[in-house]
Order: structure tokens, then C-alpha cells, then sequence
């Protein structure tokens, strides 16, 4: 049994979702990594009841390590040192040489702004400073310091690591909370986590579960194994987790799945469309692409330029989404889209190669849909898409699609679907 942790996120604008929670996912792969087993995460608003609540529960289900991110700020519904204070019955007390840098910080930023108000400003750096007595001091990146707290003399509770809501202040002290004595101490019964991922693709999820059937009623004994399956982005993932001595069980069970979706499986790493795509098209040999997308709207290109190392083979892209952007941007002929209409497969072919040839590229793309909520006709509904990947050797895909759900989600269906096909298209010219 590995040494257990809890992660509490504080914050009413994460709880109703106007911020989307990024520390928590992030926090439990560090977890992970570290190999301690991460118990529950736990979404709070600033309610200082709620927060203190939360902690208990971990506290009661084994966790010897609980990390809380938010409520660290100068205002005053950030209330999570007091809170953790208050668990871990410590008294609350300045830590001036703390006090002094935080000062010193703040007589930075506010330098730009001489009419702020002074006084709430040194109110607020007062409460940042003030921390649990015996709480390590995390060093602030902005004007938050982070804490590890831990429990009482002679408890055998948790230990709590207090850390900010900016990602970009908590990532930087994770390292620093990993090196005290307090966390050591609280996750020495750790022991590693293997984590494996599988990426299938054009498979409903349905399958998997009987993949999994199968494999038990074929030996293998895939119950040992902690294997959660999510359909994402279209995509099948299956994220396996299990201890180093299981190696053997795992190469069984993934042996298994590649052989019976040898046609879906695309990665047995990990590695994503996109990874895979962008290394297809740097090459050797390099291979350049230009877009050309109506319903997506920029979407491709997005996906494309998300990893580093897009501009050696993305030569760009058009957003056309009237006719006469389709006709002066792509050459698309105004008589094609006179007699198929904008979303057609053959406004697509033309769109891929329209691409292609305006910006001088190896690869053309064109994506023409429906994505909704209205516009749909009987003849063609909302989700209807289509989709080409043209390439200058004269290898040509088309594919047609249909597609349940809200517009978003049409959207990006329809240019996960884009990546697959295009990287299949490379495969096949290059074998």
C-alpha cells in the first residue's frame, strides 16, 4: 500500500466553473510520479467550513499528505492558511523576514501605480505573511508564499501543503515542497506507480469493455490491473496503472489489445495524433501543409501549432466560411458551389487543393460542415462534414461525416477526425 495523498481546491470561481481547475490534474501526476497514490480530489468554494471539512474528510480516509491550492491571496475570502492553520492547531503568527520580502516584492509592482491605496496594500501583505506557526515557508514567485505545514507534535495526521491558484506560481513550488522534512516524512511509504497509456481510433467504447471480457476469459488477469478507459477529443484512451512487478501482466494485457484492434490502435505510448502527425510531416523527408477550414474555424491550425516546431511545416491557413472567401481566397470554382453547395465533397477536394496550391504546399486540407445549431436542411443536417487531405504526389482522402452533439463538440470531432486522416495519408505515401 502506497503512502496516500488528497488534493483540495479551493475557490468558488473553480467550484462553478468560470476557471476551469488546471492544479489538481496537474498535482496528481506529480503524485504519481513520486509514487504516492492519490486518494480524492476535492472542490471547494471559499468557505472556510467547506475548506476545513474537506481536509478532515481526507484526514479520515488515510491520506498522509494533503496539498490545497488557492486562497493565498491579499484579499480576504482567501482563507486558506488561516484554515489549515485552524487544522492543524497551530496558531497563526508574522513571520517578519517573511513580511520584509513580501514588501519588498510589492514595492516592485506597485511602483507603476502611485495612487494605490497604501494602506490596503500593507494589509494585505500583512495577512500574506501571516502563516502556522512550524509551517515551512515555500518562497512566493508572486506575493503568495506557499506553506507545508505539518500536523501537530506527537499526531500522526496529515501533512498539508499549502500552495497558490495561479498555475504559474504553484508549478514552480512543487519542487521546493518535495525537498522538506515534513513532506519526505509524510510520503515515505511510497512506492512506484507505472502508468501506460493505449490511443485507439474509429472504435465506439463499448468494444473496449468486451477487449476486456475477452482478455479476462483469455487469462490474463486484468482485474490486478487499474485500467480506466475515456473517450476524448474521438479518441479511445485506455490508461493503465500498476506496480513495477506487474510488468509482465501489462505487456499481456497490452499484446492483447493490439492484437484485437490492430486496425484502431495508433499509439502504445501515449503519443497523440497530433505528436504523431507533426513528426510525419518534419520528416525526413519534411513535407509542408496549408488548411483551408469553414465549420472548424481555425481549429486545425490550433491543434497543429499547439506543439513547437509547427513553422517548419505549417505554411499557413485560410478561414473561409462564405463562398466568395472560398472562390477569391482558394480558386474554389463559384460553379461547383453553385451546384453542390458549400458543404459537398467536392467543395472540400477543392478547398484541400486550393490550399495547397495558394500557399506552395505538399499537403492540402479543406473541411466544409454544418456544425449547428441551426442551418441544417433535411438534405443536409446539422453535424453533417466534409472532410479532404490532398497531396501534391496526387494522393487523395475524402471522408464524409455525420456527427451527433452540441457544436462544440461537432467541431472538435471533426478535426480530431482531420489529424487521423491526414496522418493516414502520409503513412500510406511513404510506405
Amino acid at each position: 500500500m502506497s503512502a496516500r495523498a488528497g488534493i483540495v481546491v479551493t475557490g468558488t470561481e473553480v467550484l462553478t466553473g468560470r476557471v476551469v481547475d488546471r492544479n489538481g490534474p496537474w498535482c496528481s501526476e506529480q503524485l504519481r510520479a513520486l509514487g504516492v497514490d492519490h486518494e480524492s480530489t476535492v472542490v471547494v468554494g471559499d468557505r472556510p467550513a467547506d475548506i476545513l471539512a474537506a481536509l478532515r474528510w481526507l484526514e479520515s480516509e488515510g491520506c498522509s499528505l494533503i496539498i490545497t491550492s488557492g486562497g493565498l491571496g491579499p484579499t480576504a475570502d482567501d482563507l486558506t492558511a488561516t484554515v489549515v492553520g485552524e487544522f492543524q492547531q497551530r496558531a497563526m503568527a508574522v513571520d517578519e523576514p517573511l513580511h520584509a520580502r513580501i514588501t519588498a516584492i510589492l514595492e516592485r509592482l506597485t511602483a507603476r501605480w502611485p495612487s494605490v491605496d497604501q494602506a490596503s496594500i500593507a494589509a494585505g501583505n500583512l495577512k500574506q505573511a501571516t502563516i502556522p506557526e512550524g509551517a515551512t515557508i515555500l518562497e512566493p514567485i508572486g506575493t503568495a508564499p506557499g506553506l507545508v505545514v505539518p500536523p501537530p507534535e506527537g499526531s500522526t495526521g496529515p501533512t498539508v501543503v499549502v500552495l497558490p491558484g495561479p498555475p504559474s506560481e504553484l508549478v514552480p513550488m512543487w519542487q521546493a515542497a518535495e525537498q522538506t522534512q515534513a513532506f519526505i516524512e509524510a510520503t515515505a511509504g511510497r512506492v512506484p506507480i507505472e502508468q501506460s497509456m493505449l490511443r485507439l481510433f474509429g472504435i465506439p467504447e463499448s468494444e473496449i469493455a468486451a477487449t476486456l471480457r475477452s482478455a479476462q476469459a483469455a487469462g490474463i488477469e486484468v482485474d490486478e490491473l487499474e485500467i480506466t478507459t475515456c473517450l476524448r477529443r474521438g479518441e479511445i484512451e485506455i490508461v493503465t496503472r500498476f506496480s513495477p512487478d506487474q510488468q509482465e501482466l501489462y505487456d499481456s494485457f497490452a499484446e492483447f489489445v493490439a492484437s484485437s484492434h490492430a486496425d484502431t490502435l495508433f499509439s502504445v505510448d501515449g503519443t497523440t495524433i497530433d505528436q504523431e502527425l507533426a513528426a510525419l510531416l518534419s520528416g525526413p523527408p519534411l513535407r509542408t501543409i496549408a488548411l483551408a477550414e469553414s465549420c472548424t474555424g481555425g481549429l486545425v491550425a490550433a491543434r497543429l501549432t499547439e506543439l513547437p516546431g509547427a513553422s517548419t511545416y505549417l505554411r499557413g491557413g485560410f478561414v473561409v466560411y462564405s463562398n466568395e472567401a472560398k472562390v477569391s481566397c482558394l480558386a474554389v470554382p463559384a460553379a461547383l458551389l453553385e451546384e453542390h453547395g458549400a458543404v459537398s465533397e467536392e467543395v472540400a477536394v477543392a478547398m484541400a487543393e486550393g490550399a495547397r496550391s495558394a500557399l506552395d504546399a505538399d499537403v492540402g486540407v479543406g473541411v466544409t460542415g454544418i456544425a449547428g445549431p441551426g442551418g441544417g436542411t433535411e438534405d443536409k443536417p446539422v453535424g453533417l462534414v466534409w472532410c479532404a487531405v490532398s497531396l501534391a504526389s496526387g494522393e487523395l482522402a475524402v471522408r464524409k461525416l455525420q456527427l451527433p452533439g452540441s457544436r462544440q463538440l461537432i467541431r472538435d470531432r471533426t478535426t480530431t477526425v482531420v489529424l487521423h486522416m491526414t496522418a493516414g495519408l502520409l503513412r500510406e505515401g511513404s510506405q
